[in-house]
Protein backbone atom coordinates (compact mmCIF):
# COMPACT_ATOMS: atom_id res chain seq x y z
CA UNK A 1 0.00 0.00 0.00
CA UNK A 2 2.97 2.52 1.09
CA UNK A 3 4.76 1.24 -2.67
CA UNK A 4 1.39 2.55 -4.40
CA UNK A 5 1.32 5.84 -2.30
CA UNK A 6 5.04 6.41 -3.26
CA UNK A 7 4.51 5.53 -6.83
CA UNK A 8 1.32 7.47 -7.18
CA UNK A 9 3.18 11.22 -5.38
CA UNK A 10 6.22 10.69 -7.24
CA UNK A 11 3.93 10.74 -10.69
CA UNK A 12 1.95 13.25 -9.29
CA UNK A 13 4.80 15.70 -8.69
CA UNK A 14 6.17 14.41 -12.09
CA UNK A 15 3.37 15.99 -13.64
CA UNK A 16 3.25 19.06 -11.75
CA UNK A 17 7.09 19.51 -12.87
CA UNK A 18 6.29 18.78 -16.49
CA UNK A 19 3.10 20.83 -16.73
CA UNK A 20 5.37 23.92 -14.72
CA UNK A 21 7.98 23.29 -17.01
CA UNK A 22 5.73 23.41 -20.30
CA UNK A 23 3.93 26.69 -19.19
CA UNK A 24 7.28 28.79 -18.86
CA UNK A 25 7.87 28.18 -22.29
CA UNK A 26 4.69 29.45 -22.99
CA UNK A 27 3.12 33.14 -23.13
CA UNK A 28 0.91 32.22 -19.75
CA UNK A 29 -0.10 35.99 -17.61
CA UNK A 30 2.52 36.69 -15.12
CA UNK A 31 2.40 38.54 -11.36
CA UNK A 32 1.02 41.80 -11.35
CA UNK A 33 2.11 43.41 -8.30
CA UNK A 34 0.16 45.89 -6.94
CA UNK A 35 -0.46 48.09 -3.91
CA UNK A 36 -0.32 52.09 -2.39
CA UNK A 37 2.78 52.87 -3.49
CA UNK A 38 1.87 56.14 -4.65
CA UNK A 39 -1.10 57.65 -2.67
CA UNK A 40 -3.30 55.95 0.45
CA UNK A 41 -6.05 55.41 -1.77
CA UNK A 42 -5.34 54.66 -5.03
CA UNK A 43 -3.92 51.19 -6.00
CA UNK A 44 -1.11 51.14 -8.86
CA UNK A 45 1.70 48.59 -10.02
CA UNK A 46 5.03 49.81 -8.85
CA UNK A 47 6.77 51.99 -11.55
CA UNK A 48 8.58 50.47 -13.91
CA UNK A 49 6.84 47.11 -13.47
CA UNK A 50 6.68 44.16 -16.59
CA UNK A 51 4.33 41.43 -17.15
CA UNK A 52 2.42 39.89 -19.52
CA UNK A 53 -1.23 39.45 -20.10
CA UNK A 54 -2.70 36.60 -22.06
CA UNK A 55 -6.50 35.58 -22.65
CA UNK A 56 -8.27 32.35 -21.91
CA UNK A 57 -7.17 28.65 -21.75
CA UNK A 58 -5.54 28.74 -25.46
CA UNK A 59 -3.35 32.09 -24.32
CA UNK A 60 -5.36 34.78 -26.41
CA UNK A 61 -4.51 38.48 -27.06
CA UNK A 62 -0.94 38.03 -25.86
CA UNK A 63 0.44 41.21 -24.66
CA UNK A 64 3.49 42.65 -22.97
CA UNK A 65 2.62 45.02 -20.35
CA UNK A 66 5.06 48.01 -18.63
CA UNK A 67 3.90 50.99 -15.68
CA UNK A 68 5.57 54.38 -15.51
CA UNK A 69 6.84 56.17 -13.22
CA UNK A 70 3.88 56.36 -10.63
CA UNK A 71 2.41 53.03 -11.61
CA UNK A 72 0.04 53.27 -14.48
CA UNK A 73 0.33 50.63 -17.39
CA UNK A 74 1.33 53.65 -19.93
CA UNK A 75 3.97 53.80 -22.15
CA UNK A 76 5.13 57.90 -21.23
CA UNK A 77 5.27 59.06 -18.19
CA UNK A 78 3.80 61.56 -16.13
CA UNK A 79 4.89 64.83 -15.45
CA UNK A 80 3.48 68.01 -14.31
CA UNK A 81 1.36 69.57 -17.62
CA UNK A 82 -1.57 71.94 -17.44
CA UNK A 83 -2.16 70.97 -20.68
CA UNK A 84 -2.54 67.16 -20.37
CA UNK A 85 -5.64 65.32 -20.52
CA UNK A 86 -6.37 62.53 -17.49
CA UNK A 87 -8.43 59.13 -19.04
CA UNK A 88 -9.35 57.33 -16.04
CA UNK A 89 -11.04 54.59 -15.64
CA UNK A 90 -10.88 50.77 -14.57
CA UNK A 91 -9.90 47.86 -17.24
CA UNK A 92 -11.49 49.48 -20.08
CA UNK A 93 -8.82 51.87 -19.44
CA UNK A 94 -6.24 49.74 -19.29
CA UNK A 95 -7.34 47.88 -22.14
CA UNK A 96 -4.35 44.96 -21.47
CA UNK A 97 -5.81 42.80 -24.37
CA UNK A 98 -5.60 45.50 -26.87
CA UNK A 99 -2.40 46.16 -28.31
CA UNK A 100 -0.95 49.49 -27.13
CA UNK A 101 -1.37 51.83 -29.94
CA UNK A 102 -4.94 51.16 -30.13
CA UNK A 103 -5.91 51.81 -25.89
CA UNK A 104 -8.18 54.48 -25.15
CA UNK A 105 -5.03 56.39 -23.78
CA UNK A 106 -3.05 56.81 -27.51
CA UNK A 107 -6.30 56.84 -29.67
CA UNK A 108 -7.50 59.61 -27.62
CA UNK A 109 -3.82 61.38 -28.51
CA UNK A 110 -4.23 60.26 -31.93
CA UNK A 111 -7.92 61.40 -32.10
CA UNK A 112 -6.38 65.35 -31.09
CA UNK A 113 -3.95 65.05 -33.40
CA UNK A 114 -0.70 64.66 -30.82
CA UNK A 115 -1.90 68.46 -29.57
CA UNK A 116 -2.44 67.41 -25.67
CA UNK A 117 -0.53 64.65 -23.84
CA UNK A 118 -2.58 61.91 -22.38
CA UNK A 119 -2.23 60.51 -19.06
CA UNK A 120 -4.17 57.25 -19.11
CA UNK A 121 -4.63 56.50 -15.44
CA UNK A 122 -6.98 52.72 -15.52
CA UNK A 123 -7.01 50.93 -12.36
CA UNK A 124 -9.07 47.52 -12.85
CA UNK A 125 -11.25 46.01 -10.70
CA UNK A 126 -12.07 50.30 -9.50
CA UNK A 127 -15.53 51.82 -9.70
CA UNK A 128 -16.50 55.90 -9.98
CA UNK A 129 -15.48 56.89 -6.46
CA UNK A 130 -12.27 55.30 -6.60
CA UNK A 131 -12.08 57.19 -10.14
CA UNK A 132 -12.65 60.77 -7.96
CA UNK A 133 -9.41 59.99 -6.20
CA UNK A 134 -7.76 59.53 -9.36
CA UNK A 135 -8.84 62.78 -10.57
CA UNK A 136 -8.04 64.34 -7.11
CA UNK A 137 -3.88 62.87 -8.09
CA UNK A 138 -3.69 64.43 -11.45
CA UNK A 139 -4.45 67.58 -10.34
CA UNK A 140 -2.70 67.63 -7.34
CA UNK A 141 0.54 66.43 -8.71
CA UNK A 142 0.55 66.94 -12.10
CA UNK A 143 -1.27 70.10 -12.41
CA UNK A 144 -4.26 68.43 -15.08
CA UNK A 145 -7.30 70.91 -15.57
CA UNK A 146 -9.29 68.60 -18.04
CA UNK A 147 -10.54 65.20 -17.32
CA UNK A 148 -12.50 62.62 -18.81
CA UNK A 149 -13.99 59.21 -17.45
CA UNK A 150 -14.88 56.37 -19.26
CA UNK A 151 -17.48 54.06 -17.13
CA UNK A 152 -19.41 51.17 -17.21
CA UNK A 153 -22.99 51.19 -16.02
CA UNK A 154 -22.13 48.84 -13.43
CA UNK A 155 -19.67 51.92 -11.98
CA UNK A 156 -22.49 52.92 -10.07
CA UNK A 157 -23.63 49.89 -7.72
CA UNK A 158 -19.50 48.92 -7.94
CA UNK A 159 -19.47 52.05 -5.68
CA UNK A 160 -21.03 50.29 -2.93
CA UNK A 161 -18.81 48.61 -0.54
CA UNK A 162 -18.59 44.53 -0.36
CA UNK A 163 -18.84 44.79 -4.10
CA UNK A 164 -15.33 43.29 -4.81
CA UNK A 165 -14.56 46.07 -7.29
CA UNK A 166 -13.58 48.97 -4.76
CA UNK A 167 -9.79 50.18 -4.13
CA UNK A 168 -10.47 52.84 -1.78
CA UNK A 169 -13.87 54.96 -0.93
CA UNK A 170 -17.25 53.36 -0.86
CA UNK A 171 -21.06 53.59 0.03
CA UNK A 172 -22.11 51.67 3.13
CA UNK A 173 -24.57 49.07 1.97
CA UNK A 174 -27.14 50.03 4.30
CA UNK A 175 -26.87 53.68 5.51
CA UNK A 176 -24.78 54.68 1.74
CA UNK A 177 -22.58 56.53 4.41
CA UNK A 178 -19.29 57.38 2.72
CA UNK A 179 -16.41 54.78 3.98
CA UNK A 180 -13.13 53.07 3.04
CA UNK A 181 -12.65 50.02 2.21
CA UNK A 182 -8.96 48.81 0.71
CA UNK A 183 -7.85 45.87 -1.13
CA UNK A 184 -6.04 43.83 1.26
CA UNK A 185 -2.47 42.75 1.24
CA UNK A 186 -1.34 39.96 -0.62
CA UNK A 187 -1.66 36.44 1.40
CA UNK A 188 1.06 34.32 1.68
CA UNK A 189 -0.18 31.59 -0.31
CA UNK A 190 -0.81 34.03 -3.19
CA UNK A 191 2.46 35.25 -3.00
CA UNK A 192 4.28 31.89 -3.12
CA UNK A 193 1.69 30.93 -5.93
CA UNK A 194 3.35 33.53 -7.72
CA UNK A 195 6.13 32.01 -8.67
CA UNK A 196 4.80 29.47 -10.72
CA UNK A 197 3.49 29.35 -14.43
CA UNK A 198 1.26 26.56 -13.50
CA UNK A 199 -0.24 28.74 -10.87
CA UNK A 200 -0.68 31.99 -13.73
CA UNK A 201 -2.24 29.65 -15.59
CA UNK A 202 -4.66 27.80 -13.56
CA UNK A 203 -5.75 31.25 -12.47
CA UNK A 204 -4.81 34.20 -14.90
CA UNK A 205 -5.94 32.13 -17.82
CA UNK A 206 -8.98 29.12 -16.35
CA UNK A 207 -9.66 31.70 -13.68
CA UNK A 208 -9.49 29.10 -10.64
CA UNK A 209 -9.00 30.82 -7.42
CA UNK A 210 -6.41 28.56 -6.37
CA UNK A 211 -6.19 29.50 -2.11
CA UNK A 212 -9.95 29.20 -2.14
CA UNK A 213 -10.12 26.03 -3.89
CA UNK A 214 -7.02 24.71 -1.17
CA UNK A 215 -8.67 26.11 1.42
CA UNK A 216 -11.89 23.93 0.61
CA UNK A 217 -10.15 21.25 0.13
CA UNK A 218 -8.79 21.41 4.33
CA UNK A 219 -11.82 22.15 5.89
CA UNK A 220 -14.99 20.81 5.99
CA UNK A 221 -17.24 22.70 3.61
CA UNK A 222 -20.17 24.98 5.43
CA UNK A 223 -24.02 24.42 4.50
CA UNK A 224 -24.64 26.15 1.00
CA UNK A 225 -26.48 29.43 2.32
CA UNK A 226 -30.31 29.87 0.84
CA UNK A 227 -30.29 30.70 -2.66
CA UNK A 228 -30.92 34.89 -3.27
CA UNK A 229 -33.51 36.11 -5.31
CA UNK A 230 -33.47 39.50 -5.99
CA UNK A 231 -36.14 41.61 -5.32
CA UNK A 232 -37.21 42.22 -8.94
CA UNK A 233 -37.02 38.38 -9.57
CA UNK A 234 -39.97 37.73 -6.74
CA UNK A 235 -43.08 36.54 -7.96
CA UNK A 236 -46.83 36.21 -6.81
CA UNK A 237 -48.22 33.25 -9.26
CA UNK A 238 -45.78 35.09 -12.08
CA UNK A 239 -46.47 38.84 -11.07
CA UNK A 240 -44.60 41.07 -9.86
CA UNK A 241 -45.49 42.94 -6.72
CA UNK A 242 -46.43 46.48 -7.30
CA UNK A 243 -44.97 46.72 -3.28
CA UNK A 244 -41.70 45.21 -4.25
CA UNK A 245 -41.13 47.12 -7.30
CA UNK A 246 -41.83 50.63 -5.72
CA UNK A 247 -39.32 49.33 -2.86
CA UNK A 248 -36.41 48.53 -4.74
CA UNK A 249 -37.04 51.44 -7.48
CA UNK A 250 -36.55 53.76 -4.44
CA UNK A 251 -33.43 51.81 -3.06
CA UNK A 252 -31.95 52.31 -6.86
CA UNK A 253 -32.70 55.42 -6.92
CA UNK A 254 -31.62 56.32 -3.18
CA UNK A 255 -27.94 54.17 -4.37
CA UNK A 256 -27.77 56.34 -7.60
CA UNK A 257 -28.17 59.76 -5.99
CA UNK A 258 -25.61 59.26 -2.86
CA UNK A 259 -23.16 57.76 -5.71
CA UNK A 260 -23.38 60.85 -7.59
CA UNK A 261 -23.34 63.22 -4.67
CA UNK A 262 -20.23 62.21 -2.76
CA UNK A 263 -18.29 61.88 -6.81
CA UNK A 264 -18.90 65.16 -7.28
CA UNK A 265 -18.34 66.60 -3.78
CA UNK A 266 -15.09 64.77 -3.95
CA UNK A 267 -13.91 66.06 -7.87
CA UNK A 268 -15.67 69.67 -7.81
CA UNK A 269 -12.04 71.07 -6.00
CA UNK A 270 -10.16 69.62 -8.65
CA UNK A 271 -11.82 70.43 -11.95
CA UNK A 272 -11.10 73.71 -13.03
CA UNK A 273 -11.47 72.58 -17.11
CA UNK A 274 -13.87 70.38 -18.47
CA UNK A 275 -15.65 67.10 -17.14
CA UNK A 276 -16.19 64.39 -20.11
CA UNK A 277 -18.05 61.17 -18.92
CA UNK A 278 -18.18 58.82 -21.78
CA UNK A 279 -20.85 55.88 -20.35
CA UNK A 280 -21.02 52.36 -22.09
CA UNK A 281 -24.26 50.89 -23.03
CA UNK A 282 -25.70 47.85 -24.91
CA UNK A 283 -24.11 47.38 -28.39
CA UNK A 284 -26.39 45.55 -30.25
CA UNK A 285 -29.72 46.44 -32.24
CA UNK A 286 -31.49 43.80 -30.81
CA UNK A 287 -30.83 45.29 -27.56
CA UNK A 288 -30.73 48.64 -28.51
CA UNK A 289 -34.41 48.18 -29.68
CA UNK A 290 -35.83 45.90 -26.84
CA UNK A 291 -37.36 48.55 -24.67
CA UNK A 292 -37.42 45.71 -21.98
CA UNK A 293 -33.79 46.08 -21.49
CA UNK A 294 -33.91 49.65 -21.42
CA UNK A 295 -36.11 48.76 -17.98
CA UNK A 296 -33.48 46.82 -16.74
CA UNK A 297 -32.28 48.24 -13.15
CA UNK A 298 -28.57 48.41 -14.49
CA UNK A 299 -30.23 50.64 -17.75
CA UNK A 300 -31.82 52.71 -15.39
CA UNK A 301 -28.94 53.57 -12.89
CA UNK A 302 -26.97 54.72 -15.99
CA UNK A 303 -30.21 57.03 -17.34
CA UNK A 304 -30.15 58.32 -13.68
CA UNK A 305 -26.74 59.05 -13.28
CA UNK A 306 -25.83 60.77 -16.61
CA UNK A 307 -29.38 63.46 -16.41
CA UNK A 308 -27.55 63.94 -12.95
CA UNK A 309 -24.38 64.22 -14.08
CA UNK A 310 -25.65 66.61 -17.27
CA UNK A 311 -27.13 68.97 -14.27
CA UNK A 312 -23.80 68.93 -12.32
CA UNK A 313 -22.14 70.41 -15.21
CA UNK A 314 -20.24 67.52 -16.92
CA UNK A 315 -20.33 66.89 -20.64
CA UNK A 316 -21.70 63.61 -21.03
CA UNK A 317 -21.42 61.18 -24.06
CA UNK A 318 -23.80 58.64 -24.32
CA UNK A 319 -22.38 56.06 -26.47
CA UNK A 320 -25.26 53.88 -27.01
CA UNK A 321 -25.96 56.47 -30.18
CA UNK A 322 -22.80 56.24 -31.34
CA UNK A 323 -22.85 52.33 -31.20
CA UNK A 324 -26.01 52.26 -33.16
CA UNK A 325 -24.57 54.40 -36.02
CA UNK A 326 -21.73 52.30 -36.76
CA UNK A 327 -24.01 48.79 -36.20
CA UNK A 328 -26.51 50.81 -39.23
CA UNK A 329 -24.01 50.18 -41.41
CA UNK A 330 -21.15 47.86 -40.28
CA UNK A 331 -21.57 44.00 -39.13
CA UNK A 332 -18.44 44.18 -37.33
CA UNK A 333 -18.84 43.65 -33.53
CA UNK A 334 -17.35 46.61 -30.86
CA UNK A 335 -16.25 43.91 -28.34
CA UNK A 336 -13.02 42.06 -27.95
CA UNK A 337 -15.19 39.21 -28.08
CA UNK A 338 -17.96 36.53 -27.19
CA UNK A 339 -15.24 35.79 -24.44
CA UNK A 340 -14.68 39.53 -23.73
CA UNK A 341 -17.32 41.97 -23.41
CA UNK A 342 -14.53 45.00 -23.31
CA UNK A 343 -14.21 47.39 -26.22
CA UNK A 344 -12.13 46.65 -29.46
CA UNK A 345 -10.20 48.91 -30.96
CA UNK A 346 -13.18 50.16 -33.36
CA UNK A 347 -15.26 50.69 -30.36
CA UNK A 348 -12.91 52.76 -28.71
CA UNK A 349 -11.99 54.52 -31.72
CA UNK A 350 -15.64 55.38 -32.21
CA UNK A 351 -15.93 56.52 -28.19
CA UNK A 352 -12.39 58.38 -28.36
CA UNK A 353 -13.13 60.27 -31.33
CA UNK A 354 -16.36 62.06 -29.45
CA UNK A 355 -14.71 63.33 -26.66
CA UNK A 356 -11.84 64.96 -28.98
CA UNK A 357 -14.96 66.97 -30.52
CA UNK A 358 -15.51 68.00 -26.91
CA UNK A 359 -12.06 68.92 -25.98
CA UNK A 360 -10.69 70.30 -29.27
Amino acid sequence: MLRRFLFLAVGFIGMLVTAEAVLRMLPVSTSTASGYLIDPLILTYPPGHHWRTATGWDLRNIQHMQSNNIGFASDIDFVPNSQAVALIGDSYVEASMLDGPTRPGPQLALALAGSRAVYAMGGPGSALLDYAERIRLAQQRFGVRDFVILMEAGDLRQSICGSGNVHGPCLDAETLAPRTQKVPPTSRSKSLLRHFALAHYLNGQLKLDLPSLLRRALTMAPPPPPEYTPMLARTVEGAVPLMAVLVEDAKRESMVSAVADDFFARVEPYISGHLVIVVDGRRTQVGLADAAAAQMPLMLERAQFMLIAQSRGAIVIDAEPLYLAHLQQSVLSLSVGPYDAHLNPIGVRLLMRAVAEHLQ
